[in-house]
Formats: structure tokens, C-alpha cells, sequence
């Protein structure tokens, strides 16, 4: 019978002396969802126009552990009458290890991005629903694409 080393289950105590990439905690630091014209935009508008908005960025934390978040904003009108504003910032404890500079760097702006980003989403279309809206179901975000674009346009890439 084979023996296998385990990888480690998320608590930290990883065997795995190569490069890693894991994802330690989520954590939600501010919300923010108003409706200012509620309850008289719940009925009877014309289709909502939305402006997302979403970023990403990292700051180390501690040698190999890195917070990621990721801000998001929705902003729902109908006409000139807002619908509803929703504002958030979702963070995650990443442990980056073994990898270049360059490596980490992308890994933090990519698959750290594309880890949290389900749980942001889920919390977004729950509060819009409410709020008394039909649920906002945001589509999936290609980080990778948005971190290659920025790469060959440095000027507007943030850290």
C-alpha cells in the first residue's frame, strides 16, 4: 500500500516543503447597501442600468503571508433615480511560498482574486435580494486576462 503525504488541509501545519499557494481565511471588511428611493423604485421602472466596478490589491502581511482584497461596487439606476448602491470589501489571508517575486505578484493578482470572488458574489446577490431587488447574478471575472492586459500596460496596473 502507497503512502502519501498530505499537503495540508488549510490550518497550517503543511508538510509540503516546494512552492505553495494557499488560501488561509476569508474575511468581509466593510459592507454597504442603500436604497435611497426605496420603497417607490421596487415598483413599476424602466430596465436598470448597473456600473460595476471591481479591484484588486495585496499588501504583505508577514514573510510568506499576504492580504488580498477585492472592492467592489455596483451602482443600479433607472432613468436618474438611483436603485440601489451596494459597496464592499471582501479580503482573504493568502501563504505564498517558494515562488519568485514575479510569480508571487501574479499569483496575488490572479488566482487570490479569482478565490474570493464566488464568496463576494453570493454575498451580492443576497443582499440586493433584500433589499427587495431580483437577485444580481454577476457573471465570472477572467483575472488572469485583466493581470495580462495590465502587464502589457503598466501604467494603469495598481499593486
Amino acid at each position: 500500500m502507497a503512502s502519501e503525504k498530505s499537503a495540508g488541509n488549510g490550518s497550517g501545519n503543511s508538510l509540503a516543503t516546494g512552492p505553495g499557494f494557499e488560501l488561509r481565511m476569508i474575511f468581509l471588511k466593510d459592507v454597504s447597501f442603500e436604497s435611497p428611493n426605496a420603497p417607490d423604485v421596487l415598483f413599476g421602472h424602466e430596465q436598470p442600468e448597473l456600473k460595476l466596478g471591481i479591484e484588486s490589491g495585496y499588501r504583505q502581511r508577514e514573510n510568506d503571508l499576504f492580504e488580498v482584497s477585492l472592492d467592489i461596487t455596483v451602482h443600479a439606476k433607472a432613468g436618474e433615480k438611483s436603485l440601489f448602491i451596494l459597496e464592499m470589501k471582501h479580503g482573504g489571508l493568502f501563504a505564498v511560498r517558494g515562488h519568485s517575486p514575479e510569480e508571487t505578484t501574479a499569483l496575488l493578482r490572479t488566482r487570490a482574486p479569482e478565490a474570493l470572488y464566488p464568496y463576494a458574489r453570493e454575498l451580492i446577490a443576497s443582499l440586493v435580494s433584500r433589499g427587495g431587488f431580483p437577485p444580481l447574478l454577476l457573471q465570472p471575472i477572467d483575472f488572469r486576462a485583466h493581470y495580462a492586459s495590465a502587464q502589457q500596460h503598466p501604467a494603469s496596473a495598481p499593486h
